[in-house]
């Protein structure tokens, strides 16, 4: 009996053979570095649970990002860790405040680097959830909005060239979209969070940004992880609202969620490889249990094959020196 004439290894067989063939393909484009701000000057403070990751006051987060935008990274997303945190989020608010402040620093230094600011009120505020408390715990959605508007304004003026919702409070899109129109801000691009998750896998990342809710939980307002349609709804809500990114996060146990999103809508679908995704892989890699680049390339792919067409990843650095070597 002949052997079948399909023979699926031919254009496996070299390692030329197999880029030519390639269906998914990373670029150092696709790729966004987080940033985590901190008061002070000359601040490089480890991350205990994201080895290799740390705190930075403003000069060192400049001079991360020359770094970063050296190693062919075209963006950061910077998270700011205030000082000063009260009911109100004045810091976020401030024109002077950390984000503000570190927003403007980076652009003047690194012109040339796309600057995304992340725009929540868990970072500024003392009780830690992303949007105001009323009635003993509540947290309210109305005035949560108007106040996200006003620090998304507050980072655009300071120079960032995009704005990005975490927060995931309803109709926050339409209330930024609103304000930064009627304020002279109508190029600024909003990356919505849209489809965020209520993870287990954010833990690291809550010790960076020192952003753990001071009581319960963000259940009421992130997505529980068992959904798949309720995330298409609030893409497209966020879509309708003016959203001109879309993101998917966490990224790697929501790879169905990706794919999803990508059918549905037409804007650019961003994913965020999260910190305990991160620190998963760092912490196998360090006793030797597997391969890290080997891992990071592999995961990463599959972020993009699932449908991302953007990835915010801690890695993002490292993987853009590979890419290009």
């Amino acid at each position: 009996m002949p052997f079948p004439r399909e023979r699926h290894r031919r254009t496996r067989q070299s390692a030329a053979w197999r880029r030519m063939v390639r269906e998914t393909r990373l670029t150092p484009d696709a790729l966004i570095y987080p940033l985590f701000v901190v008061p002070g000057s000359r601040v490089r403070q480890p991350v205990g649970s994201m080895p290799g990751i740390c705190q930075l006051s403003v000069d060192e987060a400049v001079k991360e990002a020359r770094r970063v935008a050296a190693a062919g990274v075209p963006a950061v997303l910077v998270f700011a860790v205030p000082e000063r945190k009260d009911p109100q989020a004045s810091d976020a608010r401030d024109p002077h405040g950390l984000a503000a402040q570190a927003i403007a620093a980076i652009k003047s230094a690194v012109p040339e680097l796309l600057v995304w600011a992340d725009v929540c009120l868990c970072g500024a505020t003392d009780h830690g959830h992303c949007g105001h408390i009323v009635d003993g715990g509540t947290i309210d959605n109305d005035s949560s909005i108007a106040t996200l508007a006003e620090v998304a304004l507050n980072y655009a003026r300071a120079g960032a060239d995009a704005v990005a919702p975490s927060d995931m409070m309803d109709g926050r899109v339409q209330a930024i979209r609103s304000l930064l129109d009627r304020e002279g801000r109508a190029t600024t691009p909003i990356i919505s969070y849209a489809a965020k998750y209520a993870s287990a896998f954010y833990g690291p990342f809550r010790e960076a940004a020192e952003s753990a809710p001071a009581f319960g939980d963000r259940r009421s307002y992130q997505m529980d992880p068992a959904n798949v349609r309720e995330a298409l709804r609030e893409v497209l809500t966020d879509v309708a609202e003016g959203a001109d990114l879309v993101m998917v996060k966490p990224a790697g146990p929501y790879l169905d969620v990706i794919r999803e999103v990508r059918a549905a809508v037409r804007v650019p679908v961003v994913a965020y490889q999260v910190s305990g995704e991160f620190s998963l892989i760092k912490a196998a890699a360090e006793r030797g249990w597997i391969d890290e680049r080997a891992a990071v390339l592999e995961t990463l792919t599959g972020i993009a094959r699932a449908g991302a067409d953007l990835i915010i990843s801690y890695f993002a650095p490292e993987v853009a020196q590979w890419l290009g070597a």
